[in-house]
């Protein structure tokens, strides 16, 4: 019978050590990495992450830069299904970025304290295409004159607010009973009452 390959020599180790990263990072959070017992957690000798990760903050940069890409699909794929009138499309977008907070709240804690690093310029652009598809539906109604226009910065750091501080009081279980989609929904049709140009 043919000698085992070591399952990295398949090129398959950095997923592997991703995977395993992120699940181990929503358990003991990014001071419980190491490339060294993640290593042991596979089954590789303990050098062999550094082949795909010199160090630990390459390994979490490249983690950021997965949550973003997997955000992003998530979001691309939502929005492009979605129909119906500006507050409709915003409250997929809101669903859609909640449940992904709510499902993977350590990792988006790693991709926005990362994102803004100077020597990781990845980072920043992992994070735009992430969120092209928000930016685009929420530029596209500022265009049509659905929401206020004057300052394009105020209201997108409105929009994020509101949908980071409702992932995070439901993650907390600040919600009660409520439906979750029941609570997005209510919050983004009142911000979006706020946001409307003064007539």
């Amino acid at each position: 019978m043919a000698e085992a390959i070591p399952r990295y020599h398949h090129g398959n180790l950095r997923a592997e050590l991703l995977a395993s990263a992120e699940r181990k990072l929503e358990t003991t959070g990014v001071q419980g990495l190491s490339l060294r017992e993640l290593a042991r957690e596979i089954g590789v000798s303990h050098g062999a992450p550094r082949q795909h990760f010199p160090d630990k903050q390459a390994l979490l940069d490249a983690l950021a830069v997965l949550g973003f890409d997997r955000l992003g699909r998530e979001l691309d794929a939502a929005l492009g299904e979605a129909e119906g009138a500006f507050a409709d499309r915003l409250t997929v977008f809101a669903r859609t970025y909640v449940r992904f907070a709510t499902a993977h709240p350590a990792l988006l804690a790693l991709m926005f304290a990362r994102k803004d690093r100077p020597d990781a310029p990845e980072l920043l652009e992992a994070n735009g295409r992430a969120f092209a598809a928000p930016v685009a539906l929420i530029a596209g109604a500022q265009a049509a004159g659905e929401i206020d226009s004057d300052d394009p910065d105020r209201v997108a750091m409105a929009l994020l607010a509101t949908i980071q501080g409702l992932a995070s009081i439901i993650t907390g279980g600040m919600i009660g009973d409520r439906p979750v989609d029941a609570v997005v929904s209510g919050t983004i049709e009142t911000l979006l009452r706020g946001l409307r140009p003064a007539r």
